[in-house]
């Protein structure tokens, strides 16, 4: 058995209370449960915190903490980035399918109220990436393993691409119109760098948010949420405010159209990287707990070292 995460102590403690109603014997049994070491043996009010534990806590706790079950995982991603690309490209589709009906305004806010949804309903499941760009991030500050990153950005785009798929025979108008694209009358070198810079900003919110110093857990979703928003209110006039090569690449495969799709891989990853460094000189080396932990969901964590990034930095 491996010792108890510090989130479930609360709940084996709980237990104890309970126990030292009923007897004296719950003070002994504390050590072992504590370690892990449920002793099969045990009886009395012992026991019962045995057997209550073991039932709902040990054994889910080593279930989903199985590398096995990647698989998790790699849906969820799926499925998250299914979820955005449907609001993100469905806006445009169904503002060309129904004219006057949905607003630029409404349009680039629905994507962030909806990763702000996924983070707070899965993303404890995978991270909550729903980006080849924020993947590559993780990985660089070493809060992601890289033999992991493939199989996230391929499940990704393959989610952006199946909802393209079932926008189009929703609503019967080409993908093309929920993509993004260069606006008319600038290059797309431009388009390059407000794809970089508001992709820097993105990964900052997310590495910052998920950093020991001020990791806020759950409520992240609501800064990562508002500066998609955010960013898509000023920045999408000229490039769209992709942030995603995903989110560009599904509505592009289904629509046919390629059109300076380098300017929604590059910009991003670049952008991405910028963030990285900058994460580094504001917080030092990530691979904690914490940045490893919101990068990669509750499912078998995996760190390079102890949480050292817990207390604040300059």
């Amino acid at each position: 058995m491996k010792p108890f995460p510090g989130a479930y102590q609360g709940y084996a403690l709980a237990l104890l209370r309970r126990a030292r109603t009923v007897g004296a014997g719950a003070t002994a049994g504390y050590g072992r449960l504590m370690t892990g070491q449920v002793a099969s043996g045990d009886s009395g009010v012992t026991g019962w915190i045995s057997a209550e534990l073991q039932r709902n806590l040990i054994d889910p706790i080593e279930d989903f903490h199985n590398p096995r079950q990647e698989w998790r995982r790699l849906f969820s991603e799926l499925l998250g980035t299914f979820f955005l690309v449907m609001v993100a490209a469905g806006g445009g589709m169904m503002g060309t399918a129904f004219p006057d009906t949905i607003s630029r305004t409404a349009a680039v806010v629905a994507p962030g109220l909806m990763v702000l949804a996924i983070i707070m309903f899965m993303g404890k499941v995978s991270g909550a990436h729903l980006n080849p760009a924020v993947s590559i991030a993780f990985a660089l500050r070493r809060d992601f393993p890289w033999r992991r990153v493939p199989g996230y950005i391929l499940v990704q785009l393959i989610g952006a691409t199946l909802a393209a798929l079932v926008l189009h025979a929703l609503i019967n108008v080409s993908a093309v119109h929920g993509s993004n694209y260069v606006a008319h009358g600038y290059g797309a070198g431009t388009a390059f760098w407000m794809e970089l810079l508001l992709t820097f900003g993105l990964v900052s919110v997310i590495l910052g948010t998920a950093s020991g110093a001020q990791n806020i857990g759950i409520i992240a979703a609501v800064g990562v949420g508002a500066y998609i928003a955010l960013a898509g209110l000023w920045g999408s006039p000229i490039s769209g405010a992709s942030m995603n090569p995903a989110r560009t690449f599904g509505p592009d495969l289904v629509g046919g159209r390629f059109t300076d799709y380098w300017v929604y891989v590059a910009g991003p990853i670049v952008g991405a990287a910028l963030a990285v460094a900058v994460a580094f000189v504001l917080r030092g080396p990530g691979g904690g707990l914490s940045g490893s932990s919101a990068a990669q969901g509750a499912l078998f964590t995996e760190v390079e070292k102890g949480d050292r990034d817990q207390a604040p930095r300059a």
